[in-house]
Formats: structure tokens, C-alpha cells, sequence
């Protein structure tokens, strides 16, 4: 998957014997936090959030929940094909779905990292890769059987690095446990071909063309967090974050330039529609619609004011997922 994620990543939440959980599914899930969903093709969706609820619909308005084995809050999900899909969360949780997010397994889950998991994706069955808080990045080749911690230090200032060097040499364990915490929280990953784009915290983005093995960092143009990062229906970047921030680049990165929002919210996910709009969600019921590829917006108010944290098109509607729950929005062309 956003501030909202930061703030609630170290909530703690305990854990539920999976043998018993068929006797606490939540009858309110549908209404309770959520801060992902999916959609897995035409015809279903998933989503995520606290409390380890994941639910499934097929029109966006009917929810159905899924078999998880634990009550871990879950913060991101993806699926690689209509079967195969991932969900990660606090506690360095990764689950894995093999029946279109029916039911679910644990393939990791380390409550003494006591940090989250932001982000999840995948190439192809076996390679994929989840991202989180404090630089956290974990990479399997084998569908998940196996994940294994890499650092990327190469997102660190050179005095950072000097440190770290130096800190190596003279206490392994402190190393250690420093290299873990100095790293910028990655908030967002997104495959665009061959290429993957990161954003997240300070500022920070960039891209890959190994699958995240070495990054390449993109110009710094705004010290603040950034919550998500996409290419537009016509070929352009767009990246979005704190206090309304739009960004757009006509050239892979390189130059942006801003787009006014006319908001001081958190921008929190982008929304690309079949009929060449791009929608913006954010914190205190914010929408932006761009009918001129993100050049510039206008706002469309939830009278509720409650965050819209994730979201998708679907069925010629906005399915998004909130701190109440599932919020079907209705933009008329």
C-alpha cells in the first residue's frame, strides 16, 4: 500500500488460532478499516485491512469473507492472475491465496520485526517482492515458499552510508540493528513493463529495470512522503503524497512537473478509468478527476469526509476502501 499505514503500523494486534477462526468471522468487516483492495479481473475484487479481514465481491456492493489464518492487520494485496494472489502486513506478514482469495495461508509472519509490510508485488508466479516500513524489502523466487531480507543502501546519503561502514567494522550487532531502522519507509511499488517505480518517504523515488535488485534514484522534487506512483492512460508518470502534492512527468521522470490540486489533504492512490479519466484519492473525502491526463484536477467532496485510502475502477464505478469500510462512488462521465 500512505501516512494512514505509517501512523497504524504499530498497532498491535494479536493473534487467533486458525483452527478457530471459522467462529469469529466479523459480520461488520465490510464496514470496518480497510486500506487495500484489488481487482483480480472483470468479476471480483479483493480487499484487506485491520483485524486480518480480507473480503472478496463480485459486483462491489456484495462482501464475502475470506478464511485467514490470523488477525494481523493487512495493509496491501496482489494478484498475479485470477488464482494466485498475495496480502502483507504489520508484523512482516506475507499470506498467500491459491483459489482467488478465498482462503489463505501464512508464508511469513515475524512479530519480533515489529515493523509493516506497505506493498506487495509479483512478475510471475515465483518472483515477487514486498516492501514496508524503514526500508523493508523481502524477495522470493519461489512463489513464497521462502522470503529472504535484502537492504538497499544505495537509498541513503553518502553520510549514511559512511556511517554504516564505519559502524560495521566496530559492532556487527549494532550494525545490524542500525541498517534496520536509518532506511526511508517505502510506501508504494508498481511494475510498468519491464520497469518498477518506488515511492515513499522523503521524497523518495525511484526505478528498477532488475526487479528491484538496484535501484536507480529519481530527481528530488519535493522533501515530503510520497504515497503512490503510476503511468497515465497517454504515457505519462504521476506521483502523488502529502499536503496535495500532484507531480507529472512527460519524460520517465525527468522533468515533473506540478499539478495544482487546490487541496492541502494527503493524497493517497491514484485511480485509472477506462474513459481516459484519472482519479486522485485522499484523506478527509478527497477526489480529484483529470479529464487532461493529470494536467490538472477537479474536486469532487465526500460529504462524509472520511479517508479514501485505496481504490479501483470498476463496473464504470469507483470501488474504494476507507476507514468505514467499502465506499462505491459514482463519477458520471
Amino acid at each position: 500500500m500512505r501516512l494512514l499505514l505509517i501512523l497504524l503500523s504499530f498497532l498491535i494486534i494479536p493473534i487467533i488460532n486458525a483452527q478457530s477462526l471459522d467462529a469469529r468471522i466479523a459480520p461488520l468487516a465490510s464496514k470496518s478499516l480497510l486500506l487495500d483492495i484489488t481487482e483480480i479481473n472483470q468479476d471480483k475484487l479483493v480487499a484487506v485491512g485491520e483485524r486480518g479481514h480480507i473480503l472478496y465481491s463480485t459486483d462491489g456492493v456484495n462482501w464475502q469473507q475470506a478464511q485467514v489464518p490470523l488477525q494481523t492487520t493487512l495493509t496491501a494485496v496482489y494478484f498475479i492472475d485470477e488464482s494466485n494472489g498475495w496480502a502483507v502486513g504489520h508484523d512482516a506478514t506475507i499470506l498467500s491465496s491459491n483459489d482467488g482469495g478465498i482462503s489463505w495461508k501464512i508464508q511469513q509472519h515475524l512479530p519480533q520485526v515489529e515493523k509493516p509490510l506497505l506493498d506487495v508485488l509479483f512478475i510471475d508466479s515465483n518472483n515477487g517482492i514486498a516492501i514496508g516500513a524503514y526500508g523493508l524489502f523481502y524477495r522470493t523466487t519461489d512463489g513464497g515458499k521462502s522470503w529472504v531480507i535484502e537492504y538497499h543502501n544505495e537509498f541513503l546519503y553518502p553520510g549514511d552510508q559512511a556511517y554504516l561502514a564505519e559502524l560495521k567494522l566496530q559492532d556487527e550487532e549494532a550494525y545490524l540493528d542500525e541498517q534496520s531502522s536509518i532506511l526511508p519507509h517505502f510506501n508504494r511499488v508498481v511494475a510498468d513493463g519491464r520497469t518498477l517505480y518506488l515511492a515513499g518517504e522523503i521524497g523518495l523515488m525511484a526505478k528498477s529495470n532488475d526487479f528491484g535488485v538496484s535501484w536507480e534514484k529519481l530527481d528530488e522534487i519535493y522533501p515530503g512522503s510520497f504515497y503512490d506512483i503510476n503511468r497515465t492512460q497517454e504515457g505519462n508518470l504521476l506521483v502523488i503524497g502529502l499536503r496535495g502534492h500532484i507531480f507529472r512527468s512527460l519524460k520517465n521522470g525527468t522533468p515533473w512537473q506540478a499539478s495544482e490540486s487546490h487541496v492541502t489533504a494527503l493524497l493517497s492512490a491514484i485511480v485509472l478509468s477506462d474513459d481516459q479519466r484519472v482519479f486522485i484519492l485522499g484523506n478527509n473525502g478527497v477526489l480529484l478527476e483529470s479529464r487532461d491526463d493529470g494536467a490538472s484536477f477537479t474536486q469532487h467532496l465526500q460529504k462524509d469526509g472520511k479517508a479514501l485510502i485505496a481504490g479501483v475502477w470498476f463496473k464504470n464505478k469507483i470501488i474504494a476502501v476507507s476507514d468505514v469500510g467499502i465506499k462505491v462512488i459514482n463519477v458520471t462521465k
